[in-house]
């Protein structure tokens, strides 16, 4: 995520994620919500993820609920769906009656709510300037992906992905907004995996290949031509050889520290 430097120690990015009480994917994603110019509604994703799920379902009732979440959908995104839940939500004045109308947990989203504020007050005490993206939803997307990035499966059949790093197989869950499409994207970042009688994951959205490269480069390339390789196998080495000086700069700091206390002692 990029808040740890090569000697384990916080980066400048990882300081600004540490403001943050959340879980460091969820303090990335606002951060670089904050670059691509959509902070008003990454604080609203990050919200709605940081309370239970705001879905109800009763049992007798199954059909009408499920109905009714799937006005919300938005079919390239479980995150963006929780977005649309919110802004709907406000849209009606934060309604109990709106909410219980639609299978919607009133006191979840309340509580989505006042998270929401107390973030918007640390992102003031950080400068963080709070824009909204508009419409245009995809930088939305790309952000969740520069979070989400380690979680990232490719298709591997209907419904069926495979996660990129450790090949473990994983899920469309059915009440997914993308379980439906009547297609699947290639790529997807997925926020966890439950464990019931397969591993399906939770709160899915589609993203660009491209993304995966340009925002986890450390794990995934775009296909390349043999000079481009050559480039980044010297690439690679330059950065081993950096990674080494710095350790041997902090473990001779750390020696020199040592020296010096010691001669205090005595």
């Amino acid at each position: 995520l990029g808040a740890l430097d090569n000697t384990g120690a916080l980066t400048p990015l990882g300081k600004r994620m540490s403001e943050f009480p959340l879980d460091p994917p969820l303090a990335k994603m606002l951060l670089t919500g904050a670059d691509l110019g959509c902070t008003d509604e990454i604080v609203t994703v990050v919200s709605m993820l940081s309370v239970p799920s705001v879905f109800f379902r009763p049992k007798d009732r199954e059909a009408e609920s499920d109905a009714a979440r799937e006005k919300f959908f938005v079919p390239e995104s479980d995150h963006l769906t929780l977005l649309n839940v919110y802004q709907q939500w406000k849209k009606n004045g934060y309604s109990q009656m709106w909410a219980t109308e639609h299978y919607i947990h009133g006191k979840a989203m309340k509580k989505a709510r006042e998270v929401r504020g107390q973030l918007l007050d640390i992102m003031k005490s950080q400068r963080i300037t709070v824009v909204s993206c508009g419409a245009a939803w995809d930088v939305v997307r790309k952000a969740i992906c520069a979070a989400y990035f380690y979680n990232s499966a490719r298709i591997k059949g209907i419904g069926e992905y495979q996660n990129m790093l450790n090949g473990m197989p994983c899920n469309l869950h059915p009440s997914s907004s993308l379980f439906g499409l009547g297609y699947t994207p290639d790529y997807i970042c997925y926020h966890e995996l439950i464990y019931t009688s397969k591993e399906y994951m939770q709160c899915v959205t589609a993203v660009d290949a491209e993304w995966l490269a340009e925002l986890g480069p450390m794990f995934f390339s775009v296909k390349e031509s043999a000079e481009a390789r050559i480039a980044k196998r010297a690439a690679e080495k330059r950065e081993r050889a950096e990674m080494e000086r710095q350790l041997e700069e902090r473990q001779a700091a750390d020696r020199e520290r040592m020296r010096r206390g010691d001669g205090v002692a005595s």
